[in-house]
């Protein structure tokens, strides 16, 4: 009976570790005994960043994104370039923002705990420290990335869906990644927050066939008052994603596509699938809305994309530079 009670205690002990640590190798707590203070470290700077600059909130939650969709989520983001061929002179990464801020949290970590902390870590922790600074919902993150070396311009471009995408190019580009439908329209609820150039949907406002029309899956209504914002030609001029509430993660996202109110295509192309359209009418009623929950999951899904683990890669000790 006691060799039992033994085997059955020495089970559910291999069954809580797998459930701790996926297949990839990451786990939740992965710095406990290397580096003990180091979400704490993550968790302060980017608070102290958000105190006082809150816009960066949404272009360092994007940045996690654009990494793990080039090369998976190693930190190749981050690399410079002497020739600007890296992943960042690539033109869907040039309104990205806030790499000074990945820097001030390395220089952090290497100050408390030396060559242990990946920049592919960082990424992941900030993103849900900036999210929920933003009033949005925390999560657990696995950690124990470990940083790649390679960082391509054209990876980039073949990897990062543009905002023209339909939903069978979005459906597609995830499936790719390993994300599944449902993690896709989650996912494109973090237009909750931010602001994009015009230039990334003027064409619904004005040539979108090439006949100078405009797109009508777009609201009229709307379109008029884009076109207050966004003048014929203008490329530069910033529009909120999610007009009154663009510094407050929350579910309106929801409501503005169904409105017909998206900012890009990919937004409006939400509606144009049996299983996204469900998503986003489920999330219409905040009382009942699950998108919190879900975009914490789908964050770590995400997370798992393509990482190296163990001794694959290496621990950058500055972000921007291979060792």
């Amino acid at each position: 009976m006691t060799s039992l009670k033994l085997f059955l205690g020495f089970f559910l002990q291999f069954i809580f570790l797998l459930s701790v640590v996926n297949a990839q190798g990451l786990t939740v707590g992965f710095y406990s005994q290397t580096c003990p203070q180091a979400e704490a470290i993550v968790k302060n700077v980017s608070a102290q960043v958000m105190s006082v600059a809150p816009s960066l909130g949404a272009p360092l939650m994007r940045m996690h994104f654009h990494d793990c969709f080039v090369r998976g989520c190693d930190g190749s983001v981050l690399l410079n370039s002497s020739t600007n061929q890296a992943e960042k002179d690539a033109a869907p990464n040039l309104s990205l923002r806030g790499f000074q801020i990945i820097d001030r949290v390395k220089s952090a970590l290497e100050n408390a705990c030396p060559g242990v902390v990946s920049c592919a870590d960082i990424l992941a922790l900030v993103a849900r420290d900036v999210v929920v600074a933003l009033d949005g919902p925390s999560w657990k993150v696995e950690t124990g990335r470990r940083d790649g070396s390679v960082s391509n311009i054209t990876e980039a471009l073949t990897n990062l869906l543009p905002p023209s995408s339909n939903i069978t190019q979005l459906i597609t580009g995830f499936q790719q990644k390993g994300l599944s439908v449902k993690d896709l329209v989650v996912l494109s609820g973090g237009h909750t927050v931010g602001t994009s150039h015009c230039s990334a949907f003027t064409n619904r406002l004005y040539n979108f066939t090439g006949n100078g029309d405009t797109d009508p899956s777009l609201d009229p209504n709307y379109i008029a008052r884009l076109k207050i914002k966004c003048p014929q030609g203008d490329q530069n001029t910033l529009v909120e994603m999610d007009p009154g509430s663009f510094r407050t993660f929350d579910e309106d996202y929801f409501t503005l596509v169904n409105k017909r109110r998206g900012l890009f295509q990919s937004d409006a192309a939400l509606l144009n699938n049996n299983e996204t359209r469900a998503y986003v009418i489920s999330q219409l009623s905040n009382s009942s809305s699950t998108f919190f929950t879900d975009f914490g999951v789908s964050m770590v899904n995400m997370g798992r994309i393509g990482v190296l683990t163990g001794t694959a890669g290496e621990i950058r000790k500055v972000c921007a530079l291979v060792n």
